[in-house]
């Protein structure tokens, strides 16, 4: 085989394209994910946090006399901690409807006459 045709027969093989795939599907569902926490939980769990610390941006927050900005490290680990939390609960969700999806593998022959036999021994 020439170099050109184990390079195809290996682009071309599954697993590959199946990496290809998931990858696409992976970045979309970043920018689902990112939306979700940048427009959605993080307004909704930090613009009472702050109203209630008086402060009007993380980024305000600084060591005085330093360069030293805590206030964005801190929106890090929130947003970190939101992004973790937030695909923990929709992996969680995908997970239990693949559960469910599962269906109960059919009994083999072997297990249907041992029932046969357990339920006419309780006779």
């Amino acid at each position: 085989m020439s170099i050109i045709q184990d390079f195809k027969k290996f682009a071309m093989g599954g697993s590959v394209v199946d990496l290809a795939v998931g990858f696409i599907v992976g970045a979309a569902f970043k920018e689902i994910v990112s939306s979700l926490v940048n427009d959605i939980i993080t307004p909704a769990i930090l613009t009472p946090a702050l109203k209630f610390a008086k402060i009007t941006d993380l980024n305000l927050l600084i060591i005085p006399g330093t360069a030293i900005k805590y206030g964005n490290f801190l929106s890090s680990v929130i947003s970190f901690l939101i992004v973790a939390t937030t695909l923990f609960i929709i992996i969680r969700a995908i997970n239990a409807a693949r559960k469910k999806d599962e269906i109960a593998p059919e009994p083999s022959s072997t297990d249907k006459l041992l029932m046969e036999i357990r339920d006419s021994l309780k006779k």
